[in-house]
Parts: C-alpha cells; structure tokens; sequence
C-alpha cells in the first residue's frame, strides 16, 4: 500500500473554540469491583429494548473488515443498545461485511464505508467510535516497528472524529495504547475537541486474562465459594504493554483463603503480562489476539453504552488522562463510566510492596511512551 494512500486527508474545516470541560474527578473510593465479563451477549435483553423507552446509540468501528473489527462488529450487530452500526475501513470488502452483518436478525441497521471520502459519513452523529484499525503485532515485531505504522492510522482517524463527531465518546485498541492515546489526546486538542472524559484505551483483554487465568490457578476454591469465572474480579493497572501491566491481585474478589505470593504470584503476573505474546508465538505468525480483543472490546464498548444510557455503577479498568499517578499524565485504572464518559477516576487503593514496586518500576516505560505519542502528534 503507497504512503499516499495510508495517509488519510480531509477538508479543512474551523477549529470550534468550546470552553474547556471539566476533568474527571478522582475519587478515594476503591472498594468498588471492575464490571465482570459478560458471559452473554445482551441481546436476550431484547425484548425488554424492544418494548421501552431506553435511549439506544449510533456506534462506529474504524478498521471494521480486520480480524479484530471483523469479530467486533458481528458481537456489536447483537447489542439491543445500538441503532445503527457504522463500520469503516480501507478495504474494499467493508460494505460487503456490513451487507453480511445486516441478515442477523437484531435490530439495529448496519453500513458500511470505504475509504477516506466516505469517513465524514461513518462518523457524524456517533455516540461511540471505537478504533481497533492498524496492523497486528508479528513475531520479533518491536513496540517501535509497531508504532511507526499505527500512529500514523490513529492520528487520521482521530482527524476525522475531532471534525465529524468530536462529543463522542472514543475507545482505542490499536497498538501500541501506551502511545496512541496520548496521539489521539493531541489530534483532539488541535482540533479544540479534547474531553479527557471521553478518550479511553481499551485494556479489558488485560482484565479479562488476568481473571482467566486467577480461575484456573483456583478452582477448587472458587467452586467452594460457589463462584464462577464470570464472578472473578481483577483490576489491572499502568499501561498496555509488557510490565507496564499490573495485576492488583491482592485487590481480586472474592477474596481467597491463601493469597498468591512468592513463585506462584511472581509467574501468574509474568503470564498476565505476556499474554499478548503467548497468542502470538501460538498463531506462529499468522496473527495476533483477535478474537479474545474483540469480546474486550465488545464488554468495554457495553459498558460505555450503558454508562451513558445512565446507569449506576458502572465500572472499568481504562487507560486515561488522569492524575493518579503524578508524573503522569496517563494511566490505566479503575474508572466510574457516566453519561460524559469517565465521570470518576478511582485511586489506586491499598496495595502490597510488590505491586507498589511494579509500578514504580512502569513509570519509566510509561512516560517514555506517552513523550514519543505526544511528540510524534505534534510533530504531523
């Protein structure tokens, strides 16, 4: 594919000049657990959407015809919370997903868009865009080799949400989140269209492993408990990337007779942290975490939607701006999700030494990442 083509262009348009919004508030409260997987698509809400007056939304996937947005999209046609399903991508086959997408006997309408012409019309009038467009990572790829390709894709696409729909909220999978974020955040104030309630990137998948493999270590215990994996709640916290993923495990509900420590505890957070590469080393090549990213995907864009439905206590773990830890401007935590998108940022709560030690040991990596988003944005 030509640069010229990767390169997304669009019409100028004035810069709007909003007063500034508020930002997330932080709260002390930590007790509150992470929303847990959902085991089961909503759609056997649907005859309860069907028959009431609750507000459904208008949601775009950019990079809908890759192996994430593919299997992200068909999960999205199922939700009773959406109206109208928008998927964009490059590729030529995207109005051919949509049309495949929209026999599924649900009741939200699907469309498909190809191209850079056809972005402004993917994107005016979405509640949610949700951006899993880019190039999966490769055996012996690097974070850097990574980056030089997806950052160009998500500051484009942000482009387009910054002019199209810039009060919509934007969930970010495309890799590497550490530094697409904060690429994203700089489009956004650019364009006078940065909420830091709205930007978030996508690390559910962390949870969600974190969670699977607790379960698996404990069982037995858990079925003593009469819990079941889908009762199992882990934060985790810092970043999307290698040791910048902290499994609070100390913090897990239900709370277990015997904590993890030693050995067992320093292998289960080494295997949470290099889950990504387990997939990709199993894949041989041909890929990497698709179908485990797209349910994330799907549970996060969920609780989005019902956050802003207005419901209560709607919690996740996200990478936003956010002050809990000061010398950055960026972390991954537990957030309160509202009708702005992230009404609270949770603090960080009681932790072990080994979990303090890993997240003085991530601040380095982390802010290394977000320097290199921030001034790869602000040099385009």
């Amino acid at each position: 594919m030509s640069q010229a083509r990767r390169r997304q262009r669009f019409q100028d348009v004035p810069a709007r000049e909003p007063p500034p919004p508020p930002p997330p508030t932080t709260t002390t409260t930590p007790s509150v657990a992470v929303t847990p997987t959902h085991t089961i698509i909503e759609r056997i809400d649907a005859l309860f959407w069907r028959n009431s007056k609750n507000k459904k939304f208008t949601v775009a996937v950019l990079g809908a015809a890759g192996g994430i947005g593919q299997t992200l999209s068909l999960l999205l046609k199922q939700s009773p919370r959406i109206e109208s399903l928008r998927l964009y991508d490059i590729a030529p086959i995207t109005p051919g997903i949509a049309v495949d997408l929209s026999h599924i006997n649900t009741e939200s309408e699907v469309a498909g868009y190809v191209g850079p012409d056809q972005l402004r019309n993917a994107l005016v009038g979405c509640d949610l865009v949700i951006i899993p467009a880019g190039i999966p990572r490769k055996p012996g790829m690097s974070r850097d080799d990574l980056f030089k390709i997806n950052a160009g894709i998500v500051r484009d696409l942000t482009i387009g949400v910054a002019k199209y729909c810039p009060n919509a909220l934007l969930n970010i999978i495309s890799n590497p989140v550490n530094s697409t974020v904060p690429i994203a955040v700089e489009v956004l104030k650019k364009y006078n269209a940065f909420d830091p309630r709205k930007v978030l990137g996508v690390t559910k998948l962390d949870v969600m492993r974190a969670v699977t493999f607790v379960h698996g270590l404990r069982k037995d215990e858990l079925q003593r408990l009469r819990s079941s994996v889908s009762d199992v709640t882990v934060p985790v916290v810092g970043g999307h990337a290698g040791e910048t993923i902290i499994p609070l495990l100390s913090q897990m509900m239900p709370k277990l007779s015997k904590p993890f420590e030693g050995s067992e505890l320093q292998n289960l957070t080494t295997r949470i942290q290099n889950a990504g590469t387990e997939v990709v080393d199993a894949k041989a090549g041909s890929g990497s975490a698709t179908l485990s990213m797209a349910l994330a995907a799907e549970n996060m864009a969920t609780s989005c939607l019902k956050g802003l439905a207005g419901e209560s206590n709607v919690i996740e773990c996200a990478y936003v701006s956010s002050n809990v830890i000061p010398e950055l401007p960026f972390f991954a935590s537990k957030v309160m999700l509202g009708v702005n998108g992230v009404e609270k940022v949770l603090e960080l709560g009681t932790m072990t030494s080994f979990e303090e030690r890993m997240i003085k040991n991530a601040i380095p990596d982390l802010r290394a990442s977000i320097e290199k988003g921030v001034a790869f944005a602000r040099s385009s």
